[in-house]
């Protein structure tokens, strides 16, 4: 998946930081790998910090775009923060990289993986590297406490569980990987 967000960094990352006199040639592909680093650690701190409902509103309608959005401006002032003390690059344009490059990146992403017609990201990339490629416990407790606010409750029963995927499963949702959809818009 981080060769794919440094693709989109890269795509975005032309007029925002290529054609911007502001940052130095030199440190260009500095930026944009930083850009890339600072969402997939952005989003894992967000699972390891329990904000499951953060980063399961970044894929509600177009969230991923709204820079008001809490998960889009948390990954802005990290990518902030990390363009001014790892690479030197003077704060405010460090903010205008980052407030301009964040947004169009998560929703490009977003776009991506809720679009059946496009393979490049999948759901189930995203929550493994997000979640670190181990144990997704975290990310299937934000699926049982969050997932009846996104239609996943199968039997009506009032609680997302074994028993919605096993439901999810005889159905043409996909199983589990279409209950994962179903919570992320898909």
């Amino acid at each position: 998946m981080f060769e794919q967000l440094t693709q989109l960094a890269q795509q975005f990352g032309q007029d925002t930081v290529v054609k911007n006199d502001a940052i130095p040639n030199k440190k260009n592909e500095a930026v944009i790998n930083e850009a890339s680093t600072s969402i997939i650690t952005g989003l894992q701190k967000m699972v390891a910090d329990g904000d499951l409902s953060k980063l399961g509103g970044l894929f509600q309608g177009d969230n991923a775009k709204d820079a008001s959005n809490p998960a889009v401006q948390q990954l802005t002032q990290q990518l902030t923060g990390n363009l001014s003390e790892k690479l030197g690059i003077n704060s405010g344009t460090a903010a205008s990289v980052a407030s301009t490059l964040i947004p169009k990146i998560i929703s490009a992403l977003v776009g991506k993986a809720k679009d059946s017609g496009d393979s490049s990201f999948e759901i189930s990339d995203i929550i493994a590297a997000v979640s670190g490629g181990g144990d997704n416990a975290g990310i299937m407790d934000a699926i049982s406490k969050y997932g009846g606010q996104f239609g996943l409750d199968q039997n009506g029963d009032g609680k997302v569980d074994m028993s919605d995927a096993m439901d999810a499963v005889s159905k043409k949702s996909g199983g589990l990987g279409g209950m994962l959809g179903g919570l992320f818009g898909k």
